[in-house]
């Protein structure tokens, strides 16, 4: 009798032992795809963010469905964009501005050179009312402070304006640019007033790396930069 007992105690323990066992691998099992979940959101992320990684175009989408603001990289379009994406240039390293191509804002969509970055696009107004709207460029990510050296050259409608950061010993614009940056992550801002039906503004982005700055020094290398650049209505009629 004591025995069966034993044994009947002895099963239930086994039970117990067995039912917690099956609770902690499933609990393990559910933190290893939860631990796969976040590897592959991370993966995803810095895959798009690379791919992405260097300058952006954005208008509001509300602004493109009921106004018409849309972006294309041809003065010709057949979608409607929201979004541009400009090609990636990995590996850049510095140049004088004054060897960049003359006619670098002549080429549509992304035109990239070995160590630097162009774009150009078109802002339209496809819709029937005329709107005044605004943008501007924002440095949305950067490391080893890169930006301190890096140009932007902006044309609009073909009259180039070249920004940069004011010298680090705070002695001002650097000589080769024609305007300061707008704050420390606002590169530019624009305003187009009574932008009409079917109006077209052409936008050329350039981005390179000032080997004239005396900001770009070793420190920089293995730095990264990402631009963005935004566009939004303020008033229709």
């Amino acid at each position: 009798m004591a025995e069966e007992i034993r044994d009947v105690l002895e099963l239930r323990r086994t039970a117990k032992e067995t039912k917690r066992y099956m609770v902690v691998m499933r609990i393990l099992g559910l933190l290893v795809i939860i631990l796969v979940a976040v590897v592959a959101a991370a993966y995803a992320i810095s895959y798009f963010y690379d791919k992405f990684g260097s300058f952006t175009v954005r208008i509001d989408k509300y602004d493109m469905v009921r106004q018409g603001l849309t972006l294309s990289e041809t003065p010709d379009y057949d979608i409607a964009n929201a979004r541009l994406d400009a090609n990636t240039v990995h590996n850049m390293t510095n140049i004088s501005g004054a060897d960049l191509p003359e006619t670098i804002d002549q080429i549509n969509g992304s035109h990239n050179g070995e160590n630097f970055i162009a774009y150009t696009f078109y802002l339209i107004n496809s819709g029937d009312d005329t709107v005044t709207y605004t943008g501007e460029m924002s440095i949305e990510n950067v490391t080893n402070n890169v930006d301190e050296a890096i140009r932007v050259a902006v044309y609009v409608n073909g009259e180039r304006t070249i920004y940069g950061k004011t010298k680090s010993n705070g002695g001002g614009m650097e000589s080769d640019c024609d305007s300061t940056f707008a704050s420390s992550t606002l590169v530019m801002q624009t305003m187009h007033e009574n932008f009409e039906p079917q109006a077209k503004d052409k936008y050329t982005v350039v981005i390179w790396l000032e080997g004239n700055d005396p900001d770009c020094i070793d420190d920089i290398i293995g730095g990264t930069v990402k631009f963005g650049m935004d566009f939004r209505i303020t008033e229709s009629t």
